[in-house]
């Protein structure tokens, strides 16, 4: 076995909102090194780090909007988030849940913070993640995961933590999600001084980004919070260690290697795909949703 190193550690980059709900800083894609083909098939990171929202009677979110050709994967660290998609999906996913929405075909869909947690106010910590589809799959027909966190696969690591998985395997134990390319997400939740070892295929893009806490990877490489760690394409292993109590998201897929052409809500192979999506959007083939 080989060690996975470390490529670079990237520092969260200003902060946008996407609609008023969501206080995001933006991984992928951003610039050469982080970009749709080189975190294949990872194809958007969006992280929502702590930020207080005073409470309002008016849940702020995103209001109906369409997606066509990949899946967004909501992972909630803080806070409450209801969602609804025309192909009926939908609900709300709390403090350590995740809603994993297959979009394929064609979905409207809107999320906001639950109304009930948007009157208090708080807290809001999430992830929210693009899985790129196969070509093969794009037009297949929307489906939605919504993942609780008691029905995730949880590894004991002893004194060290755990790690949580969502998706893929860790130690031959999978996580519920089900993928259409093997994908792996998984929370490594450490202790102070814990320690994690991982290993991935060489040629699988794999990440890391630090929600809590501090970590140093193969023993040399710090990586303080809210940073992001891209690793490269040779090895198989790495560890991370925690100086002080620490969150950790892992992701790690094989590329699809095939050509990504994105444009808006739509990610697909070609500009005449990209077309039809619109086409289809404005003909209201994406179904129904009241805003």
């Amino acid at each position: 076995m080989s060690t996975k190193k470390v490529e670079i550690v990237a520092a969260p980059r200003p902060p946008h909102f996407v609609g008023d709900g969501f206080r995001v800083h933006n991984f992928i894609p951003s610039g050469f090194r982080l970009d749709m083909k080189r975190m294949d098939p990872f194809i958007l990171l969006d992280y929502n780090s702590k930020f207080h929202f005073s409470g309002t009677e008016t849940p702020r979110g995103v209001g109906v909007h369409p997606h066509r050709g990949f899946e967004t994967v909501t992972i909630a660290y803080k806070g409450r988030v209801e969602h609804g998609d025309s192909a009926g999906g939908g609900g709300i996913i709390g403090e350590g849940d995740v809603q994993w929405m297959t979009a394929a075909s064609g979905v409207l869909h809107k999320e906001f913070h639950e109304t009930e947690w948007a009157k208090e106010g708080g807290i809001f910590q999430m992830v929210q993640l693009w899985v790129n589809l196969p070509a093969k799959d794009k037009m297949s027909a929307p489906k939605y995961q919504a993942i609780k966190n008691s029905d995730m696969t949880k590894v004991d690591l002893g004194e060290n933590g755990f790690i949580e998985v969502i998706a893929g395997e860790y130690n031959s134990q999978k996580g519920p999600a089900s993928t259409f390319s093997p994908v792996n997400l998984m929370n490594a939740k450490l202790k102070a001084n814990g320690k994690a070892n991982f290993s991935f295929p060489p040629h699988f893009n794999t990440a890391a980004l630090v929600i809590e806490g501090n970590i140093l990877v193969n023993g040399e490489e710090n990586a303080p919070t809210d940073h992001f760690v891209l690793f490269e394409n040779e090895g198989e292993d790495f560890t991370i260690e925690a100086s002080e109590n620490a969150i950790v998201l892992i992701i790690s897929g094989e590329p699809l290697n095939e050509p990504i052409f994105p444009h808006g809500p739509f990610v697909m192979n070609s500009r005449e795909e990209i077309i039809q999506a619109f086409d289809d959007f404005n003909t209201g083939k994406f179904g129904y949703l009241e805003d």
